[in-house]
């Protein structure tokens, strides 16, 4: 993990059903984004370094894709709880794509948060519960290698050991 993340849940946010369940978010009709909520403590570990992860980790110039995954409750998003985090996170992405003005553009969705719905107890931990799963070995395993790689930096001492 991140130095200075303290908690990651798995949910669901950024659409119009109360209470949705995997199964309704899946079928791309609630709304909602397949999400994370990150607390962390902002001495440790500062906003910007969190979004540099979030756009290192994964293709945000991609619409409605993560990977395999298609639709909308897979889409790039940022759900914002203040102001100041919405302003760092259009400034960050207003850098990014100055900086590679020939490549596609990032298409991450800033939006301020209304609700955050807990995913069910199945996807809590669920890769540390379920490690030799293909999808945990095919499409988890890359990311957290990448990240482990290009941030070591900002990983706390267990994650830099594993």
């Amino acid at each position: 993990m991140l130095r200075g993340v303290i908690n990651v849940s798995p949910g669901y946010a950024g659409g119009e059903k109360p209470n949705p369940t995997y199964e309704e978010v899946s079928s791309g009709t609630t709304g909602h984004a397949e999400v994370i909520r990150i607390d962390y403590d902002s001495t440790k570990i500062s906003y910007q370094n969190l979004l540099t992860v979030f756009f290192g980790s994964h293709d945000p110039t991609t619409m409605n894709r993560q990977g395999n995954d298609r639709g909308t409750q897979y889409r790039s998003i940022i759900l914002t709880t203040n102001d100041e985090q919405a302003d760092v996170a259009h400034a960050f992405i207003k850098e990014l794509n100055a900086s590679h003005k020939d490549g596609a553009p990032v298409v991450t969705e800033v939006r301020s948060l209304e609700q955050f719905y807990n995913a069910e107890d199945y996807h809590q931990n669920y890769y540390a519960n379920n490690r030799q799963q293909g999808y945990c070995q095919i499409v988890i395993n890359p990311k957290l290698e990448k990240v482990q790689k290009q941030f070591a930096a900002l990983l706390n001492e267990e994650a830099k050991q594993k």
